[in-house]
This record gives structure tokens, C-alpha cells and sequence, in this order.
């Protein structure tokens, strides 16, 4: 015995089948959740928290699963979701799919490396296909763009608010979609905050024009509205200085605790006074702002908010044109934002919110979200973050594909022509790749319960006679025209959804030995 006795260990043909039947168990979890007909999945979490949503890679965050292919399942809606941020289920499902038809070939004594030899030309193909039937949409364009977020958030809970949560989503991200030159920036992670407040109705959920923050002014008798305001931002404490390590400070004398009080308080008045030379209306810091100077702020007729945290600060630098400044004497007057047309504290629910609104021309924005529960609040969070997602690839790549399954059946009907074209016994593991991208209009029918055998029939009828936007209507389960229903999808997400699944596939194929080992007792 080489190995310690406490390892498990699998090889060959043993290993491969558990792996192929690992992959089929992760993605029949998150079958149903697939089109605008799916079911939600509701997790425990280990800290006692419920999560409900239809989110494939929501879901499968939450799973705990102990087996190392299913492990490797889970990280591909993971790299899905940061790539492109939609098609995290429909890439599970396929690469389940693909995988679980390996298996015949498997028992058919088909090297592990001719399978997927015959996936890789199968995918060159399918990537060809879908540049053809691809075509392009204009971003000015509004119609065009809330077709391809509606086809996105139609599978998702709130759908019912559908129009309210597409037109949100778009004018979040194109607010921050920032052009210089060749190079264009759509930061959606660091300048969209979404700020979510249980209570109210869905329908209160907006997108400002500017910024919001869970703060309060930090004295009582300071101005709660400003039009217009002068806005100062700091990195700075405004109270004196305290020593980095221990001080210690020997006095001989009672005046000379006096000389030490009055140099601090002569500190914080002179960096009150560089602020005040300014006139701004609106201060707000990162670090803290002791009494004195609340004091001497409030004198001048200044309102001061302290402890503001660096992301909301660099939101609020953005959208009103302010510069986060370091040190009080390195103020200068084109370091003040000037930008924001109404500053405003309002009270939601319990709790003092901080709005700076009408900003001309913000880069940055908050999305506020109203709603029953926090659950609800959380799913509509993960939906909105889809759709958002969604616009911001459009802006990089504006190609789109069919939705509904259609491009999945455009793919397999041409890779099932060109079937000849390959050579040897690579052209069975080619022409499955065709019959597992049905997996998809297939669990779509499912979902909505219609004679799937009978729809798929008819559906390669009509891609063979040449009709390649032809897919399922998702709702009722009948066969329908995508360009009708409207419903497409991004490029850059479905060719990423194939060469995940795909190559993912191919991975956990070339497995041919899996060694669990557990942890000596010490």
C-alpha cells in the first residue's frame, strides 16, 4: 500500500461515471428554475438565514455538496455570473447535459480523449453558427435594449413589475457609462449602490438623479435642505490630532495644561477657518468631527456629515463633479462639487437618509429598492444586478442571438448537417453535442407543461426548412417566432454559456482518477 489507508480512492471508469453522475445531480437542482414558467428554490442557510430565489448561481452558492466534480459545477455559475451575469443556470444544465451523454460513448469503450477531441470541433462550429444568426442593436436605442432586459428579467420573480425593473436597469447603467476615447468604462459594481428599504411598495423602487446615504447630520440645528449647495468632501479627521503611538506629555505647571487644551482647540479653529474661506454649503468626511468643530461649522452655516464610508464618498465625488481632497490646506476652489441641485434628509421608516439629487450629468447613481419583506428585497436585488448586468454587456458587444431556445436549435441542427464533414469516430461525440443543446428548449417546455416530444419536432421542422428564429414561447409552451415575441439575448452571454459548458465538460471528462483523502487525527 502506497497511499494512506484513510484515502478513498476511484480510477478509471469508476471515477468517470461518479463524476458524469455528480454533474447530472447539480444541474437536475436547478432544472426547474429555468424560463419565465420556473419555480424558486428556498435554502437554509448555515447562519439560520432563508434564501428564496430562482438565481442558479444563488442557489448553488448556498448547496453544500462534498463531491469534487459537483464542486467544480458550481464554480462555473460562478465564473458565469462575474463574466456576463445571466445564463448561470442554462450553463449548469448544458454542461450536466453534455456530460451525461458521454456516458453511452464511455460504455462504448470511446477514449476519454476522442470525446472531447469531438466536443472542441463541435464548439468551433456552434461559435460559427452563432456569429451568423447574430445581429446587431443599437444602444441609443431604448425599444431595442428594453426587448433584450426584458427577455432577461421575464424568467425572473419580478417580472410582474417588468417594465418598471428594464427601465431602471437601463438608466442606472447608462448613467455610469463613462467614454474616453477608444475605451469605455461601465463600472456598475462600484457606482450603482442599491439601496434596499424593507417596507413601502414595489412601485416605489426609482433610480436618482444622484446619490443617496444612511446618515444624519451631525448636529441638530444644521440645514436638512439646500439647493444648489457648494459640496466639500475630506479624507481628513476634523479634531485635533491624537499621537500615533503612546504620548506621553510632562507638566509642570497647571498653565501649561491650559497652553496644551488651547493649541488643540486653536488647531481645530484654523481648520475650521481654510474650510469656512470656501463657503461651502455641505461637508462631508470619512474620518470623525469633534464638537468644537461642529461648532465652528454650524457658525458659518455649514452642514457636516463625518464617517461616511469611502465607497459612498467616491459615489458622491462622481456625481457631483466634488474631489475628495486629503488635508484642509490643500483645499482649492476646484476641488468643490457644484454639481447637485437639491440636497435633502429625509426620514424612511426609521431611519435618516441622505439625498443629493438632480445632479447634471451624474457618473454615479443610487437605485432605491421598496418592498414587503427583506426576502423579496434581496431577489429583486439579484434580479435587478442580472438585468443591470445584461445592458452593460450590450454597451460592450451589441450583437444579439434569439432567445426561447432558438439559438440553441439553430446550433444543433447545423452541427447535426456538418456531421460528415468530421472525420473518424470523433463525429459521435460532435453530433452529441447537438442532440444537448436541445436541453434547453426541452426543459423550457417542461416548465410550462406542453408536449415537449411534439414541440421539438415541429421546432426542427422549421429550423431544417431554414427558419432559424423560431423557438419556444416560454409562457405558454407553444412554438413561436423570437423576432415577434421580441425576445433576444446577449451574444457575449450565450457563447460564454457554450464555452463554459463545453469546455467544463471536457475537463471532468479527462478525470480519470479522483483521490479524497481525509485529514490524519493528530
Amino acid at each position: 500500500m502506497v497511499l494512506n489507508t484513510n484515502t478513498q480512492r476511484e480510477t478509471g471508469r469508476t471515477a468517470q461515471v461518479n463524476n458524469i453522475n455528480a454533474a447530472k445531480a447539480v444541474s437536475d437542482i436547478i432544472r426547474t428554475t429555468l424560463g419565465p414558467r420556473s419555480m424558486l428554490k428556498m435554502l437554509l442557510d448555515p447562519m439560520g438565514g432563508i434564501v428564496m430565489t430562482n438565481d442558479g448561481n444563488c442557489i448553488l452558492r448556498e448547496v453544500d455538496v462534498s463531491h469534487p466534480a459537483a464542486k467544480s459545477m458550481i464554480e462555473l455559475s460562478r465564473a458565469q455570473d462575474e463574466e456576463v451575469g445571466d445564463g448561470t443556470t442554462s450553463v449548469i444544465i448544458l454542461s450536466g447535459e453534455i456530460l451525461s451523454l458521454a456516458e453511452p460513448l464511455l460504455q462504448r469503450n470511446f477514449h476519454p480523449t476522442v470525446i472531447v477531441n469531438g466536443y472542441s470541433k463541435a464548439l468551433v462550429k456552434a461559435l460559427e453558427v452563432l456569429k451568423q444568426i447574430s445581429r446587431k442593436v443599437n444602444i441609443d436605442d431604448k425599444e431595442d435594449l428594453k426587448q433584450l432586459v426584458m427577455s432577461a428579467i421575464g424568467t425572473k420573480f419580478s417580472s410582474r413589475w417588468g417594465e418598471q425593473m428594464v427601465n431602471m436597469a437601463i438608466s442606472a447603467v447608462l448613467k455610469v457609462v463613462q467614454r474616453r476615447g477608444d475605451y469605455t468604462e461601465v463600472d456598475v459594481k462600484r457606482y450603482v449602490r442599491v439601496e434596499k428599504i424593507p417596507g413601502g411598495d414595489l412601485s416605489e423602487c426609482c433610480v436618482l438623479d444622484g446619490v443617496m446615504f444612511n446618515k444624519d447630520v451631525t448636529h441638530a440645528k444644521m440645514r436638512r435642505r439646500i439647493e444648489n449647495p457648494r459640496i466639500l468632501l475630506l479624507d481628513c479627521p476634523l479634531e485635533y490630532k491624537k499621537g500615533e503611538s503612546q504620548t506621553n506629555v510632562e507638566i509642570s505647571s497647571d498653565e501649561d495644561f491650559n497652553a496644551l487644551l488651547k493649541q488643540e482647540e486653536e488647531y481645530i479653529e484654523q481648520m475650521c477657518a481654510q474650510i469656512v474661506a470656501f463657503h461651502p454649503d455641505i461637508v462631508i468626511t470619512e474620518k470623525g468631527v469633534s464638537d468644537l468643530a461642529q461648532h465652528y461649522l454650524l457658525k458659518a452655516g455649514i452642514t457636516a456629515f463625518r464617517r461616511l464610508r469611502k465607497t459612498d464618498n467616491n459615489r458622491v465625488a462622481r456625481a457631483t463633479g466634488a474631489t475628495i481632497v486629503n488635508r484642509a490646506d490643500e483645499i482649492q476652489e476646484s476641488d468643490i462639487g457644484t454639481r447637485c441641485g437639491l440636497f435633502e434628509v429625509r426620514k424612511i421608516g426609521d431611519e435618516y437618509f441622505t439625498f443629493l439629487e438632480k445632479c447634471t450629468d451624474a457618473k454615479a447613481c443610487t437605485v432605491l429598492l421598496r418592498g414587503g419583506s427583506k426576502d423579496v428585497l434581496n431577489e429583486i436585488e439579484r434580479n435587478l444586478a442580472d438585468a443591470m448586468q445584461i445592458v452593460r454587456n450590450a454597451v460592450f458587444d451589441n450583437r444579439l442571438v434569439p432567445g426561447g431556445g432558438a439559438t440553441e436549435l439553430a446550433i444543433a441542427h447545423a452541427i447535426s448537417k456538418s456531421v460528415d464533414d468530421v472525420e473518424g469516430i470523433a463525429k459521435w461525440p460532435y453530433a452529441a453535442i447537438a442532440t444537448a443543446l436541445e436541453v434547453i428548449p426541452r426543459t423550457l417546455a417542461e416548465n410550462c407543461g406542453a408536449n415537449v416530444i411534439r414541440l421539438l419536432t415541429d421546432l426542427r421542422t422549421k429550423h431544417s426548412e431554414g427558419a432559424h428564429t423560431w423557438g419556444v414561447n416560454g409562457t405558454t409552451g407553444e412554438m413561436a417566432d423570437m423576432t415577434q415575441l421580441g425576445i433576444w439575448e446577449p451574444y457575449c452571454v450565450k457563447s460564454q454559456t457554450l464555452k463554459t459548458a463545453i469546455e467544463s465538460a471536457c475537463l471532468i471528462l479527462r478525470i480519470d482518477d479522483v483521490v479524497s483523502g481525509t485529514r490524519k487525527k493528530k
